[in-house]
């Protein structure tokens, strides 16, 4: 499969060198290109309950790297990648959810990052190499990367936090006692740290030298992992179904939605996706999606920070201007506080569903769109609700609108421990160049 940016459509990368180099020179992001997409038409006819979530993830990374990798390798990535799975629950005659937390720490990324882990590690074994992860976390990402790093040799990780914020960690886990985890905190707000990572990966020559990478979805490898759930979901129920197939989602930093736009291109029967409206992503005068970076040409922007994801970027490169296609695809609806506990209210009433504020945006922003257009639910469609976190991780929330609190397993409260490093805080950019070439 060939990738290329979002800025120069001439440029033309096999998936490894798009995952190693994890950003263009260009400025932009990398994204699959239109013409490199393999119709599966014919396996997704084949798929069905019976088939695992490590097959499907095998096939498809074989699609990204059949002039790579032999079938076998990719199916040993997937397997290695997940020794868990999403989970497909039925609420209705044609209502369904996808859960994607009962992994790691109960979050959609444990997906994400296992598997971009277990890529790296295995193209590592074969050829060499190593790779270091330079990311900032509120403690989540932190926690993940801990667990999943123990039994790699060769990727370690710089995890820089807030002052205070360090949790989920084990003393196994630090690189001076032998792990692959340098938690490092920082001084200042969260957009003060971030500017100091992106400050740090506009050194080329740096990055280079230390191998160097992110683990969030700038970095391609990380976003194709979550083209897998929709493959997956649609498996899990195409025997229920005859009619169309609509998912719903929060809207993020839009990972999930463009996953779900390139696994259509893979030919796989979708007919919308909902998600809630936001500055980015809203509603136009005549109710269509309408993106409002669009209106300022991408090689005229500044070049994408890589702290900070640019799926949007991907969405517009993905319709190019095509107005039509975005809005017979894409379906934002404007999702009040209020209309959002509405919905989790009725999730839970309804179908005894705990729903954390985005999987309750979700469902929103499902309700608000056919109430504005005056239409009820097609009796023939299928709704698939994406809830991307565990409803424990937003007890509060819960509580307020239920009264009640779900249970929280024991492997996401460990990820919520907090942590005293007792090391000297970070003040600048300078300063964590330092201690990676200290340590690494």
């Amino acid at each position: 499969m060939i990738f290329t940016s979002t800025r120069n459509n001439s440029l033309q990368v096999e998936f490894s060198q798009a995952v190693r180099a994890c950003l263009p020179k260009d400025g932009g992001v990398f994204v699959p290109s239109a013409a490199g997409f393999e119709d599966l038409r014919r396996w997704i006819y084949y798929i069905d309950k019976d088939t695992t979530f490590t097959s499907i993830a095998g096939t498809l990374t074989s699609a990204y790297m059949k002039n790579e990798f032999s079938p076998i390798i990719c199916q040993t990535i997937a397997e290695k990648a997940f020794p868990f799975s999403p989970e497909l629950r039925q609420l209705d005659d044609n209502l369904f959810m996808l859960e994607l937390f009962h992994g790691f720490t109960g979050c959609y990324r444990d997906f994400g990052v296992s598997y971009l882990c277990s890529y790296l590690e295995t193209t590592h074994a074969l050829y060499g190499g190593s790779s270091v992860f330079v990311d900032f976390t509120h403690g989540e990402l932190g926690a993940l990367l801990a667990k999943v790093l123990r039994d790699k040799k060769t990727i370690k990780a710089v995890l820089v936090y807030r002052k205070g914020d360090v949790r989920g960690l084990e003393p196994q886990d630090f690189i001076w006692n032998g792990g692959n985890i340098l938690p490092v905190e920082m001084e200042g707000s969260e957009e003060e740290i971030k500017a100091n990572i992106r400050k740090l990966f506009e050194d080329s020559d740096f990055v280079a030298k230390h191998n160097l990478s992110l683990a969030n979805t700038t970095n391609v490898c990380r976003l194709m992992a979550q083209v897998f759930h929709f493959p997956y979901a649609f498996a899990q129920i195409k025997h229920k179904i005859d009619g169309d197939v609509f998912y719903a989602m929060e809207g993020g930093n839009y990972g999930m939605l463009i996953a779900g736009l390139y696994s259509w291109r893979f030919a796989l029967p979708v007919n919308g996706f909902y998600i809630p409206a936001t500055a980015s992503l809203g509603v136009n005068g005549q109710g269509y999606a309408q993106m409002l970076d669009s209106f300022v040409k991408r090689g005229e922007r500044g070049e994408a920070n890589p702290v900070v994801p640019a799926n949007l970027e991907r969405l517009e490169c993905f319709f190019e201007d095509n107005e039509l296609m975005m809005r017979h695809f894409v379906f934002p609806s404007v999702v009040t506080e209020r209309s959002r506990e509405k919905a989790a209210k009725e999730l839970f009433m309804k179908y005894g569903v705990f729903a954390d504020p985005g999987t309750a945006s979700a469902y929103a922003s499902v309700v608000e769109r056919r109430s504005a257009e005056g239409q009820a639910a097609d009796d023939d469609s299928a709704l698939v609700i994406v809830s991307q976190n565990h409803p424990s991780l937003s007890s509060d929330y819960c509580r307020h609108v239920t009264g009640e609190v779900p249970d929280m397993p024991e492997n996401i409260a460990l990820t919520l421990k907090p942590v005293r490093l007792e090391r000297p805080v970070v003040l600048n950019s300078d300063e964590l160049k330092t201690i990676i070439t200290t340590f690494l």
